[in-house]
């Protein structure tokens, strides 16, 4: 008896909250309640990893990571921000960018390791990073 296997969840995503995308890549804004603004920036086609990827489009990908990053600290001005890319649950090419609070539920641990405290719920305002976000891009020369 085969085993089933069960579609990619990047390649087929549901409800997420699309802060921009283009024909490589997209963002989304995570909902995560205790991580306002937490964003996922995600490779379109399914590749595993970085070095999957031409030179050129690795540096695209990561300028992409980094106009995030930019646009979080600027909106959220965080303790610090996590840049992760994984991949064990799903392999397909993907970062998450986390702005981090010293008053969060983890820190200063990952956010993935067992709580230390009762975290601080924040807002955040998608439609605000959203324009930020292609602003930023637009800057950079990475918004088409």
């Amino acid at each position: 008896m085969s085993e089933m296997v069960s579609p990619c969840p990047l390649c087929f995503p549901e409800n997420e909250h699309i802060l921009w995308n283009n024909r490589t890549c997209r963002v989304v804004l995570v909902n995560e309640p205790h991580y306002a603004g937490f964003c996922r920036v995600i490779w379109q086609a399914h590749v595993r990893e970085m070095t999957d990827l031409a030179p050129a489009d690795r540096l695209y990908l990561m300028q992409v990571v980094f106009s995030v990053e930019q646009v979080m600290r600027a909106h959220l001005q965080p303790e610090k921000i996590n840049l992760a890319s994984l991949g064990n649950q799903a392999p397909h090419l993907h970062w998450h960018v986390i702005a981090r609070f010293s008053d969060d539920a983890h820190f200063p641990d990952p956010i993935w390791a067992a709580p230390k405290r009762m975290g601080m719920k924040r807002e955040v305002n998608g439609e605000q990073l959203r324009i930020s976000l292609i602003h930023n891009l637009k800057e950079a020369g990475l918004f088409d």
